[in-house]
């Protein structure tokens, strides 16, 4: 998750008190220790005592062990431990890295429990789909997290637009007005291939498939070549930098100079931009990225976290209960409520009324994807060759041959990982 979501995880998670890694042991006692590793900064300290005191009282046999782990290194980390004889009994992964773990053979099949006990078919998209690998359900969506537009509603109100945009023709139409003298329209990088993703995705595209029984890359596709186009026209309204991502420059330090109508990114950057500048308090609004009609929001990237279990798990039934805990409605609702996260249902979108930026992130999550499910879809990023063709095709390069090298390139990671 955090390749995914750098800027808004951190800024989701800035007034955490969690630090480092270590064990946090639980208050009971008992016949089972039941071993949790999750990923820093997923969780406050105050839902972690909750959720361990509320559980060990209704289950007196059990005691509720949580490391902290760094998202840094990670990966190798859980496959060592998925290899060993003494792995822990839960782990919290990136929901787009259950397909590496479940190519090991060591995780549990926790389908049975999904249908049966945790309500599956009602599972958001963006966290079911990657957690199903070969017609099995190895990871149990815990929460999610999606960009959504971020706007200054000073600089609407300015230029008389009196309703966010619901379509795809609006929000075009008002970023053109939007941009004018001293004012950018909309702040978007040339890189930002998460919300490229999504522009695809809305046209029925991939950016890789495996229909015909071997992953390729697809951004040479029609339906792909579509939605680049439309992110091209979106881009021209304002001053992104055509070779740069989010990161380079911090979009939300851009936003923060008080001339930029609208970013695409998690609510969760409003905080950071709103400490960088205080005059923007209580001046940005959030609005689910527009789809091509106004009956459903946008495509949209869904980062986030599903729940594994090791085979070797030594407590792996209570670590399946503690599982169906966490992913049940009662812990879903506090984890939302108090971490301004979409919960894993649709159904629970409603939980988090009233807050405004994480209930536009759960409108926008039930149209949520996941990169495609390849275990060695991590090899494609390292490399990025996304990254580039958007900003050859921004500077005015032929879409088409500039798609179909990115998708050549896309096709050999793919196969060589």
């Amino acid at each position: 998750m955090k390749n995914r979501m750098t800027a808004g995880a951190v800024a989701l998670v800035s007034s955490l008190v969690l630090s480092g890694c270590g064990s946090i042991p639980g208050l009971g006692g008992g016949g089972h220790t039941v071993t949790v590793w999750l990923m820093k900064g997923s969780v406050s300290q105050d839902f972690l005592d909750r959720f361990t005191e509320s559980y060990e009282d209704e289950h007196p046999s059990v005691e509720l062990e949580f490391v902290i782990q760094e998202w840094s290194g990670i990966g190798p980390k859980v496959i060592k431990a998925l290899d060993s004889d003494d792995a822990p009994d839960v782990i919290e992964v990136g929901n787009t890295q259950v397909a590496q773990y479940a190519a090991t053979g060591d995780l549990r099949d926790l389908t049975l429990e999904s249908m049966r006990d945790l309500g599956g078919d009602d599972w958001i998209p963006g966290l079911a789909q990657p957690g199903k690998v070969n017609g099995g359900q190895y990871g149990i969506p815990w929460y999610a997290a999606n960009r959504v537009v971020v706007y200054n509603k000073e600089l609407f109100e300015q230029a008389g637009i009196t309703e966010t945009p619901k379509t795809r023709k609006q929000w075009l139409e008002t970023s053109e007005k939007l941009n004018t003298g001293g004012t950018q329209g909309i702040y978007l990088p040339g890189q930002n291939w998460y919300v490229l993703a999504g522009f695809i995705w809305d046209e029925g595209g991939e950016l890789a498939d495996d229909s015909e029984g071997d992953w390729e890359g697809t951004l040479h596709s029609p339906a792909a070549l579509k939605g680049m186009d439309f992110y091209k026209r979106l881009q021209q309204y304002g001053d992104g930098p055509k070779g740069g991502d989010e990161e380079t420059p911090s979009q939300d330090e851009q936003f923060a100079e008080g001339d930029i109508a609208q970013m695409i990114t998690t609510p969760g950057s409003a905080a950071a931009i709103e400490k960088k500048n205080p005059e923007l308090k209580g001046k940005l609004g959030f609005f689910p990225i527009p789809g091509k009609t106004a009956a459903e929001p946008g495509a949209v990237f869904t980062g986030g976290s599903d729940l594994i279990v090791p085979e070797s798990s030594s407590d792996r039934r209570e670590g399946i209960e503690v599982v169906k805990a966490l992913a049940g409605e009662k812990w879903q609702t506090e984890l939302a409520r108090t971490m301004s996260y979409v919960p894993n249902k649709t159904s629970l979108a409603g939980v988090v009324e009233g807050q405004e930026g994480t209930a536009a992130m759960a409108e926008g999550a039930a149209r949520g994807r996941a990169t495609p499910n390849s275990p060695n879809w991590a090899a494609v990023e390292a490399v990025n060759p996304i990254k580039p063709y958007m900003t050859a095709v921004l500077e005015g390069a032929d879409p088409a041959t500039e798609a179909k090298k990115a998708s050549d390139s896309i096709t050999a990671k793919l196969i060589a990982g």
